[in-house]
């Protein structure tokens, strides 16, 4: 018999089917908590996504084709966010080059207001999570991060910068080190979204 993740008879002795639906309900925790602060706001998920993305994201980052692989969909998908976000004055474009049909988009001060306002959506999971170990906590990160990785390198995740795919990455002796910090890194001093992050 095909062994199914989502049968809960297959989930009993197989411990990779309960965490891959363990990680669709807690998807499903994260969906509908975005989902009710954007109907708060009159806006769509991925319209505040976006918004959050460029508020802590260097500028070449914040175009629609970045953007698009970012959130896994696509660019026109995008393109009709952005449209919204602009005819809002949430959002400015901003051409950084003499090309003006290439443009990138930063916040405008309603749209760093309106971040204010909904960056916090996912406070419940960081609350909840606040009741675990510290033990567990790091175990789970070092699961979550390398799993990140893999799902990258089957090319289902587009777009990732944690360290383990960064060129300033090394490891020696099962020992993380970052060769621009300088500096050996815990497990749980791994990034998720680095901000110095150069592919290798």
């Amino acid at each position: 018999m095909k062994n199914n993740i989502f049968n809960p008879t297959h989930q009993e002795n197989d411990l990779s089917n309960k965490i891959v639906a363990g990680l669709e309900r807690v998807s499903e925790a994260f969906k509908v908590l975005l989902w009710e602060k954007a109907k708060l706001l009159g806006l769509s998920p991925i319209q505040i996504q976006i918004l959050i993305f460029v508020n802590y994201h260097k500028l070449e980052f914040c175009n629609v084709s970045h953007l698009a692989k970012e959130f896994n969909v696509t660019k026109p998908t995008i393109s009709d966010a952005v449209r919204v976000l602009l005819h809002k004055a949430l959002i400015e474009k901003v051409y950084p080059s003499s090309d003006s049909r290439r443009y990138a988009i930063q916040l405008s001060d309603s749209g760093k207001r309106i971040v204010l306002e909904t960056e916090n959506f996912a406070h419940p999971l960081k609350k909840q999570l606040n009741h675990i170990n510290k033990d567990d906590l790091e175990s789970t990160f070092i699961t979550l991060s390398k799993l990140i990785y893999k799902l990258n390198k089957i090319g289902v995740l587009t777009v990732q910068r944690t360290c383990y795919a960064c060129k300033f990455y090394g490891k020696t002796n099962e020992q993380h080190y970052c060769n621009l910090l300088k500096k050996t890194l815990q497990d749980s001093e791994i990034r998720i979204d680095c901000p110095e992050f150069e592919i290798s």
